[in-house]
């Protein structure tokens, strides 16, 4: 039975709760470890499961590994228009690209190319208990592809959804734009983890501010200027709102958020799918037009 996002909240608290208060008490590497996997839930998948979307390429890249050889897996889907901007898709926890393929499809639909990754412990990547250092170090390593892949660089988007916005953003924030990068989408976003705790109650809170694993986005807004879309669902309770609408006050402009009123956290792309579509259309067609997009963004990036 698939779990409702109030009860995927109340597992997590419950379980970062006792991780966290036995992992302070005593440094063990075991619980460390069983902290990790209880947060984030990767999800393998058997070798035989292939389930891509119409013309799309799976391929893998090895990830540099001290420990043992490992490699990450990828979708590629090019857009029919060659002129359209590529996406970096930056799924969030328990769910691997199989699982995310509608919402990743709704994004090419809105007129991207899109290259998608699964983190080691997820989809068929390597095997691996994931912590937030292997999580971006798999987004760095997919982000260097796609630089392969869309040589314009006002042309490249960084795109995340849930924990993957904390992936995101720490990846935006080592770069430049328009130097390295044109725009960044924020999908059902958070401030921090230590937040989302803070918003399931007092000792959920002091529990996860004992952990190790951060994602602080909070704390890297204010490093990124970059045109931003962020979209979140009134009704989301794995993160509320109120989370998305503190990250987005921490932004630079050009920003634009998009709230959407029937949605939860992950079906915004289904449960109003014609406003999530003008939404990322809008928001393309203003920042990621190609002979357009250096004078808007310039025009448009002044501070107040």
């Amino acid at each position: 039975m698939r779990k409702t996002g109030r009860s995927v909240t109340a597992e997590f608290v419950r379980w970062l709760l006792l991780g966290a208060l036995l992992l302070g008490g005593s440094g063990c590497a075991w619980l460390d470890q069983k902290q990790r996997q209880l947060i984030y839930r990767p999800t393998p998948l058997p070798a035989a499961t292939d389930d891509l979307p119409a013309s799309a390429q799976a391929f893998f890249l090895d990830v540099p590994s001290s420990v043992q050889p490992s490699r990450i897996a990828l979708w590629w889907l090019a857009h029919p228009d060659r002129q359209a901007p590529t996406l970096l898709y930056l799924h969030g926890t328990y769910r691997h690209l199989v699982g995310n393929r509608p919402k990743i499809e709704a994004l090419s639909r809105a007129g991207f190319s899109v290259l998608a990754v699964d983190y080691r412990g997820w989809g068929h990547s390597s095997a691996l208990v994931p912590s937030e250092q292997s999580i971006v170090q798999d987004a760095q390593q997919a982000w260097a592809e796609l630089q392969r892949r869309e040589p314009r660089p006002g042309m490249r988007v960084l795109y995340g959804h849930s924990m993957g916005s904390g992936v995101a953003v720490a990846l935006a924030s080592q770069l430049s734009s328009p130097a390295d990068y044109g725009a960044l989408i924020l999908e059902s976003a958070f401030t921090s983890f230590a937040d989302i705790g803070a918003e399931a109650g007092f000792w959920a809170g002091l529990a996860a501010r004992w952990t190790t694993e951060r994602f602080a986005s909070i704390d890297q807004m204010a490093q990124i200027r970059a045109p931003l879309l962020m979209l979140h669902g009134a009704q989301d309770r794995t993160v509320p709102i109120a989370l998305g609408q503190r990250l987005f006050a921490a932004a630079n402009p050009p920003k634009h958020w998009q709230p959407f009123a029937s949605a939860s956290h992950s079906d915004l792309h289904r449960a109003e799918a014609s406003a999530y579509q003008s939404a990322l259309i809008t928001f393309r067609q203003r920042y990621l037009t190609q002979d357009e997009y250096s004078s808007l963004f310039h025009s448009t990036r002044r501070l107040p």
